[in-house]
């Protein structure tokens, strides 16, 4: 009996003569429960793909980026990461309160190595968890349900340039988003936002994107 795959997946294993192939990988790779290779794995990443579902049943991805454990192995069956400012939408994390079923995807490019976990998700608002993580919105945790890591066949090679100026630090006062010092969105701001623009300063569109196509950090 598989949990990796239905109907749709043995008809197209059948298709190309894969089914064996296809039950040794899953045998061997997928598991259930995050060994200590997956967790140091996991716990180094300072990215990954995060899948969830929307209010109409559409997949939908998003990047969730910090420094290296920010996505924390509670224990074999459980993790957490935070869900830090963004841009209103809390898109992934509405679709998370409607549907818990997510899928992460980390990788590594400079090695390369890539890791794929399923898991039931559920978004926290208060408690020990929120403790875990600097100036986290919300964190969620993860029930896991399958692990397994893929070839990284087709994983291009990159070399880490620069850690992300927004990431949350203890250490040191976290800089305002460019784009919210956009010129007619301080009307949305919140009231701290709104503070810290009239602190630094309007800017137009055309000049944020002009750092955006530039690759200017100041974007």
């Amino acid at each position: 009996m598989s949990r990796l795959y239905g109907p749709q997946h043995r008809a197209l294993q059948d298709e190309f003569e894969s089914r064996s192939m296809a039950d040794r990988v899953e045998a061997i790779a997928a598991k259930a429960e995050v060994d200590d290779t997956a967790r140091a794995f996991i716990e180094s990443r300072d990215m990954f793909f995060l899948s969830s579902i929307d209010h109409n049943g559409r997949p939908t991805v998003s990047y969730k980026g910090g420094d290296p454990g920010f996505v924390r192995v509670l224990d074999a069956n459980t993790l957490a990461f935070p869900s830090y400012d963004g841009n209103g939408m809390f898109y992934s994390m509405g679709n998370i309160t409607a549907n818990p079923e997510i899928g992460c995807l980390f990788i590594d490019f400079e090695r390369p190595f890539r890791l794929r976990l399923q898991g039931r998700a559920e978004v926290v608002k208060s408690g020990a968890l929120m403790g875990l993580f600097n100036e986290a919105e919300l964190v969620v945790k993860v029930a896991v349900s399958d692990v397994w890591m893929n070839c990284p066949r087709y994983v291009h090679r990159y070399k880490k340039e620069a850690a992300s100026r927004y990431v949350p630090r203890a250490e040191k006062e976290t800089p305002l988003c460019e784009w919210k010092r956009i010129q007619g969105l301080e009307d949305v701001l919140r009231p701290h936002e709104l503070a810290a623009v009239e602190k630094a300063g309007q800017i137009s569109e055309e000049e944020w994107m002009g750092h955006v196509f530039a690759g200017d950090d100041k974007a």
